[in-house]
């Protein structure tokens, strides 16, 4: 199976020039901010959502040539990507990412949601300058899903009543929004067809799903050095995903583990159990194969080229991370 960088690899270039040009853009005065953004987009990662708006660019274009637009699309993505990984690891008081310390431990707090905000606030700037309502809407929907997310994400811990629903709503929020509208906001630049617009966003949606819920299956099946944090800390955290759910159909005694929020000795080891000892492993699997076949067949479209080539293996190497 191929690896992020071999998918990514008909933008190789364009990613490269990406990450030099957003670090000339947020170079702006604040020696802290600056240190901050240098440090955040020198910080590895795979870069998957910029890339996916740069193939998709690509293989839009009847040249298969990149427009400026498009490549200060993929930028405000990646920059809006950032900002709410900067959050994020404040809201959860994470010490690394990606093996490399967070902004705030290496800064402070402090640092780490100014800087955050200052990527938000930098990513709404260049986004309106692309003066092109549709996109500046879509975009701007992605900021407020996020914040969206994160809210719903801390008001159900530990509530083993919450429905399914809530659950993929919170993931498309954190997730999947941001794929789904950079991948329609391509389209839009690319002045393609209505019917298309929705079957970009669709790919976006349902690839975002599937990413999603493999990452909730790695929560429970992974190693610590796979995952770069603790093997079920989404489940100490009080946060449930699909396999504790459907873990929680199964057993309905689960709900008084999750209810005391594992308070007892043995009460997180005895739900890693009812996890992996009932069928919700299977059942999350299907349903992220069920969402990554949906991606592929939103673009099935596509003229062909490198690049539709690489988006139509993106489905498969998600999935591929559970093997």
């Amino acid at each position: 199976m191929a690896t992020v960088t071999e998918l990514l690899q008909p933008v190789e270039l364009d990613l490269e020039t990406l990450l030099n040009d957003l670090r000339a853009l947020i170079g702006a005065g604040h020696p802290i901010l600056q240190a901050a953004a240098e440090h955040l987009f020198s910080a590895g990662g795979k870069r998957l959502r910029p890339g996916i708006v740069l193939l998709l660019s690509r293989a839009l274009s009847p040249d298969g040539e990149l427009s400026s637009k498009h490549k200060r699309l993929a930028e405000i993505t990646e920059m809006i990507h950032t900002a709410s990984l900067v959050h994020d690891d404040v809201v959860d008081e994470a010490a690394t990412r990606r093996g490399v310390k967070t902004v705030h431990s290496r800064f402070n707090y402090r640092v780490a949601v100014l800087a955050g905000d200052f990527l938000f606030a930098q990513a709404s700037w260049h986004l309106a300058n692309l003066d092109n309502l549709d996109v500046v809407k879509l975009l701007s929907r992605v900021i407020m899903d996020l914040a969206d997310g994160e809210v719903k994400q801390g008001l159900y811990r530990y509530d083993a009543g919450q429905s399914f629903s809530n659950y993929l709503e919170k993931s498309y929020c954190k997730t999947a929004s941001l794929i789904a509208n950079s991948s329609q906001a391509a389209g839009v630049l690319s002045n393609q067809s209505q019917e298309n617009l929705k079957a970009l966003h669709h790919f976006g949606r349902q690839l975002g799903l599937a990413f999603q819920v493999v990452d909730d299956i790695l929560d429970f099946t992974g190693s610590e050095q796979q995952l770069g944090k603790p093997a079920a800390s989404d489940l100490a955290s009080g946060y449930l995903t699909a396999p504790a759910l459907f873990a929680l159909e199964e057993n309905p005694t689960f709900a008084g583990l999750i209810e005391r929020e594992f308070s007892e000795k043995d009460d997180l080891e005895k739900a890693l159990n009812l996890v992996r000892n009932s069928n919700a492993i299977n059942r999350s699997r299907d349903l992220a194969e069920k969402f990554a076949k949906e991606a592929s067949e939103a673009i099935k479209w596509l003229p062909d080229s490198s690049s539709s080539r690489a988006l139509f293996e993106l489905p498969d190497f998600v999935l591929s991370r559970l093997y």
